[in-house]
């Protein structure tokens, strides 16, 4: 077992790497080589059991790959433990990187004419109403403004994650941190059931039977919902804990923020529980294949392959900044913008690698990403594994997206 949190990384990586069908495009096989160039020298920071990426390049894969274990050589895993590669089909859990999945639902439905991102959540949820909670609107729950980014009060039960009365009545008891409207502090926890309930009581269907039938079965895809059936629970790659445990101060606000620090959280996420439940903010399993062509709907406008999801107009009014380049806990304390949802990229601060200011998407923890770039035809996707502490070389996850950048220019 390791003692520094580190995975035990193998001295030929070529032989962990699994390369899925790709595709030439115009940049040429050079582009692709330097881009998986940054990834093995990601992975080789010892932080990620498994990576997977996966970018499409004007609708053409032309990466599509994944480098290291799905089980067996996490930092907690005997030396002689069965070691099983992950390629790029193998399904994880991508956490926040479900909100981008799910801001794209909630527009559909308004375009649809369920509600308006203008109305008041306790139009939909009457319970919604103590504290001053009667002024937040579904507009204020989708920007992360709604006032209540973290949980004040009794320890939800999450042995009734997916108990809608359960929810609803512990999301009437939520005292605001600040008024709705105030300010933007990422909802990284309570933003998914909040969505999860408005989304059931405005249509009267729950919203995995919704992306299920008007986005996904439509569009083929295997998964990207949220959790999975209880029969595919096994299919699903572990997450693990990596690096050293946070410094005590660190660790307290962590708490604050998404309710536990790594080392707490993720073996609630890996229990068949957390992965069959419905959880728009953070139970989605996928891979990068999947999440970058959705990804790709996105790009093209929300139509993909004669499915349309969402009409030009929603989405380019849904990716207009509704916050710029304010310190937010999403990125580590580092600037970004956001749309009604979407974390927006930017010149320099990004969540999308640098000069990507046309970009849009979402992050997931840790290390993970989903976005489309426009002005670059670029629709892309990253998955890990490993979720690390602390990192003693934090700067090559950034390094992977800023020669992704680099190396797909915008186009002219």
């Amino acid at each position: 077992m390791s003692t520094d949190g580190r995975i035990r990384v193998p001295t030929d990586l070529d032989a962990v790497t699994t390369v899925g069908p790709e595709e030439q495009s115009g940049l040429g096989p050079a582009a692709a080589d330097r881009i998986w160039e940054s990834v093995r020298h990601w992975y080789a920071g010892g932080m990620h059991p498994a990576i997977q990426v996966c970018l499409r390049h004007r609708g053409e894969v032309i990466l599509n790959r994944s480098i290291g274990h799905g089980w067996g050589n996490a930092p907690d895993d005997a030396p002689d433990a069965e070691k099983i590669l992950a390629t790029p089909d193998t399904p994880f859990c991508v956490y926040s990187a479900a909100k981008a999945i799910s801001v794209t639902v909630v527009h559909m439905l308004v375009e649809r004419g369920y509600f308006s991102l203008d109305d008041r959540v306790c139009d939909y949820l009457p319970g919604y109403t103590s504290h001053g909670k009667h002024r937040t609107t579904i507009r204020h729950v989708m920007t992360h403004s709604a006032g209540v980014p973290i949980h004040l009060g009794p320890r939800p039960d999450v042995e009734r994650v997916n108990d809608s009365a359960y929810t609803r009545e512990q999301l009437g008891l939520m005292r605001p941190v600040y008024r709705p409207g105030l300010m933007h502090m990422y909802h990284g926890l309570t933003w998914g059931p909040l969505i999860r309930e408005i989304v059931s009581a405005a249509t009267g269907r729950e919203i995995r039977e919704i992306l299920a039938t008007e986005i996904l079965d439509p569009l083929g895809f295997r998964w990207s919902n949220y959790g999975v059936e209880p029969d595919d629970v096994a299919l699903v790659a572990p997450s693990h804990a990596t690096g050293k445990p946070l410094p005590p101060l660190m660790a307290a606000a962590f708490r604050k923020a998404i309710g536990g620090t790594i080392y707490e959280m993720i073996p609630y996420t890996n229990t068949p529980l957390f992965l069959t439940s419905v959880v728009p903010s953070s139970s989605t399993v996928s891979n990068a294949f999947e999440l970058s062509r959705f990804a790709e709907l996105l790009r093209r406008g929300g139509e993909l392959d004669g499915v349309q999801v969402l009409r030009p107009d929603t989405l380019r009014a849904a990716v207009e900044p509704v916050r710029r380049f304010r310190p937010d806990i999403a990125t580590g304390g580092k600037p970004m913008r956001w749309g009604t949802g979407y974390m927006l990229g930017a010149k320099r601060f990004a969540p999308f690698g640098r000069d990507t200011a046309g970009a849009f998407g979402h992050t997931g923890l840790v290390d993970i990403a989903v976005w489309a770039d426009p002005a670059r035809s670029l629709s892309a996707a990253i998955v890990s594994s490993g979720k690390p502490g602390t990192n003693p070389e934090p700067k090559r996850y950034p390094a992977v997206l800023d020669r992704i950048s680099a190396e797909i220019p915008v186009s002219g």
